[in-house]
C-alpha cells in the first residue's frame, strides 16, 4: 500500500484477534489499520473456509463469460453482473446505473422522445454488463497487441479472474479529499480498493495439449497454474549497519547508532521491472512511496503540478527520481521508466523531466495523471564505483547487502523470481538506532516473502467460439430452507402430550399447586366467607 503510515504490524501468525485501545494514550495509525486487518483477515479467512477458493450465489453469481466475435470491430467479451467470491474476497460485476440529470428548462419534449430506441430503452444509458475493453480496472488497450484476445476459432481459451488490492490516495481520486480543510493541508485517510480483471489464458500455458478438455481437466490444470503465479520466490531481508562515515556527524544521532537517519521512516522496497535477477530492478522510498503529486497539465517534458510539497521533506528537487503514471498503469501492473527531475519552476509549480513520458500514459485527465517520487539517485558503490542504474531504478544483486542510506542495507536471496509490484517495508527508528525486522536466536536477519501484491485467481469461462463458452465458475445455495412441517409420528406425540396433561389437571384437585399452598387458600376463602356472614 502506497500510504503514509508510520508501519504495519498486522501478522496473522500471531494470532490476535482484537485491537485494544487504553485510555490515555496515544494513538497511532498502524494500531487502526491493525484492526482492520485482523478483521479483514477473520471474514475472508471465514468466508473462504464455508465457500471453497472461489465461488458465487446461486441465482447472483456474477463474472458469466459471453464471447462476441468482431465482424466489423474487434473481439470482446461481455461480463455479466453479480457476485463472486476469491479466497474470500468479495468482487462485485455489476454495473452502476447512470444518473438521470436535470433536463434542461428549454428541452422539447419530442428530443428527448427520439433519443430513445424502438425498445423503449434508453439510447445514451450504458449497457447493463461490462466488456473486456471497458472493465473497471483491466484498462485494456485495442491498440496493444498482447491486450487483443486469442481467436477460439483457433484455439480455446480460458476467461479467468485475476483479484488484487491497492491503495487509494486522494491523487488518484480527488473525491477523498475534504475541500472545507483547503488545498494547504494534507490530504486525510486513504483507501484500499480491490482490483478484478477478466484476462484470457491459452490452455498452452496451462499445460493442456487435448483440443476438447472437460472441465475439471481445465480446473484443475488453472489451481497448478494459479499456485504457481500466487507465490513469489523472492526473498529479502534487512539491517542496519553503522556506515564507515558515521564518526562525521556524530552529534546528529547517537555515537554507537546503526540506523544513522535524523527521522524515523518507512522505507519501501520495491520490484520495479521483474524477471530474474539479471533483468530485475528495484526502487525504493523512505516514505512508503506515499509522496505523489497531481498532474494538471503535461507538455513534453514540462509538468504542471496541482500543488506542491507541503515542505522540504515532501517536495521535488532537481535530481529526484519520479514516477510519471496515471491510474491505468497502476493497475495494469507494468513498468514505466523513472525519469528524473532536470528543472523547476516553482512559482509555476512546474518541474522539466529528462525525457517525456512514454505515449499513452498520463494524457486522459479522468485516470488522475501524478508523479510519484522515489529516493534513490543512484545505485549503490560496489569497489568504488557506483552502478549504472537500469531505467532508472537499482538493479537487483543477489547474495550480497545493498546500501540504501544511512546505513540501512537489503540483501536480495539467490533464486528469486521477481514480479513487478512485490514489496517490502522496513522501519527504521532513532529511539533504537536500527530498524525492526525479525531475526534469529544469533541477531541474524531472516529472509522474508514480500509483504504484497498477493494476486488472487478463479477460471470463469472456457471460450471455445462465439457459439458459446464452458461456465467454469461454482455457485452455492443459501444456508437458510424452509422450516419443514411436522411428520404425523410427530404431531400424534404432540397430541398425546397435552391429552396427559389435561388428564392430570382433572384428576389433582388442587390444579397442580402444592398441599401447603391449596390448605393456605381454602383456609382463606373460609374466612372470607365467615366475614361475610358476620355482616
Amino acid at each position: 500500500m502506497h500510504a503514509d503510515l508510520s508501519r504495519s504490524t498486522f501478522r496473522p501468525e500471531r494470532h490476535y484477534s482484537a485491537v485494544i485501545v487504553q485510555q490515555g494514550r496515544v494513538q497511532l495509525d498502524a494500531d487502526a489499520n491493525e484492526q482492520t486487518a485482523i478483521q479483514l483477515h477473520q471474514t475472508r479467512a471465514l468466508t473462504a473456509d464455508l465457500i471453497g477458493p472461489h465461488g458465487g450465489p446461486r441465482g447472483a453469481a456474477g463474472f458469466r463469460i459471453e464471447y462476441v466475435g468482431g465482424k466489423h470491430d474487434i473481439d470482446t467479451l461481455h461480463i455479466h453482473g453479480g457476485r463472486y467470491y476469491v479466497d474470500g474476497i468479495l468482487c462485485d460485476a455489476s454495473r452502476p446505473a447512470a444518473g438521470v440529470p436535470v433536463p434542461d428548462e428549454d428541452e422539447d419534449e419530442k428530443d428527448s422522445k427520439d433519443s430513445a430506441d424502438a425498445d423503449g430503452q434508453d439510447s445514451a444509458q450504458p449497457a447493463p454488463h461490462w466488456t473486456y475493453w471497458d472493465q473497471p480496472d483491466g484498462f485494456r488497450d485495442p491498440e496493444k497487441p498482447g491486450d487483443r484476445l486469442p481467436s477460439p476459432a483457433q484455439a480455446p481459451f480460458v476467461a479467468y479472474l485475476q483479484v488484487w488490492e491497492r491503495a487509494v490516495t486522494a491523487a488518484e481520486d480527488p473525491a477523498l479529499r475534504e475541500v472545507a480543510l483547503g488545498a494547504a493541508m494534507p490530504d486525510t485517510a486513504a483507501r484500499a480498493k480491490v482490483v478484478w480483471q477478466v484476462l484470457p489464458l491459452s490452455l498452452a500455458d496451462l499445460g493442456i495439449k487435448a483440443p476438447e478438455p472437460s472441465k475439471d481437466t481445465v480446473r484443475e490444470a488453472f489451481t497448478r497454474w494459479a499456485r504457481a503465479q500466487a507465490v513469489s520466490s523472492s526473498r529479502l531481508a534487512a539491517r542496519a549497519e553503522r556506515p564507515g562515515h558515521a564518526d562525521e556527524d556524530p552529534c546528529l544521532v547517537k555515537p554507537d547508532a546503526r540506523y544513522r537517519g535524523p527521522e524515523n521512516q518507512l522505507y519501501r522496497v520495491e520490484i520495479h521491472a521483474g524477471g530474474a535477477a539479471k533483468d530485475a530492478s528495484f526502487k525504493w522510498s523512505r516514505e512508503n512511496g506515499s509522496v505523489v503529486f497531481p498532474v494538471d497539465e503535461l507538455d513534453g517534458t514540462w509538468v504542471r503540478l496541482a500543488s506542491l510539497g507541503h515542505d522540504s521533506k515532501l517536495d521535488l528537487d532537481v535530481g529526484d527520481r519520479v514516477e510519471f503514471t496515471d491510474t491505468a498503469y497502476a493497475s495494469r501492473l507494468e513498468p514505466l521508466a523513472l525519469l528524473r527531475v532536470e528543472e523547476l519552476d516553482l512559482p509555476g509549480r512546474r518541474v522539466r523531466l529528462s525525457a517525456e513520458p512514454e505515449p499513452g500514459v498520463g494524457r486522459l485527465p479522468h485516470l488522475n495523471p501524478f508523479l510519484r517520487r522515489w529516493d534513490h539517485h543512484e545505485g549503490p558503490r560496489r569497489k568504488g564505483r557506483t552502478t549504472t542504474l537500469r531505467g532508472g531504478a537499482v538493479p537487483v544483486r543477489e547474495g550480497e547487502w545493498l546500501p540504501l542510506e544511512d546505513g540501512v542495507e537489503v540483501y536480495f536471496a539467490k533464486g528469486g523470481a521477481y514480479r513487478t509490484g512485490d514489496h517490502w517495508t522496513v522501519p527504521a527508528r532513532t529511539a533504537t538506532g536500527g530498524v525492526e525486522w525479525p531475526v534469529d536466536g544469533s541477531r541474524r536477519p531472516l529472509l522474508r516473502p514480500p509483504a504484497g501484491i498477493t494476486r488472487h485467481f478463479a477460471p470463469l469461462a472456457l471460450v471455445k467460439s462465439e457459439a458459446g463458452a464452458v461456465d467454469l465458475r461454482l455457485a452455492f445455495a443459501p444456508l437458510a430452507t424452509e422450516i419443514p412441517a411436522a411428520d404425523e409420528a410427530t404431531l400424534a406425540a404432540e397430541a398425546r402430550a397435552r391429552e396427559e396433561e389435561e388428564r392430570g389437571e382433572a384428576a389433582d384437585p388442587s390444579g397442580g399447586r402444592s398441599q401447603t399452598t391449596a390448605e393456605a387458600e381454602n383456609a382463606a376463602a373460609d374466612t372470607d366467607a365467615d366475614t361475610q356472614g358476620e355482616k
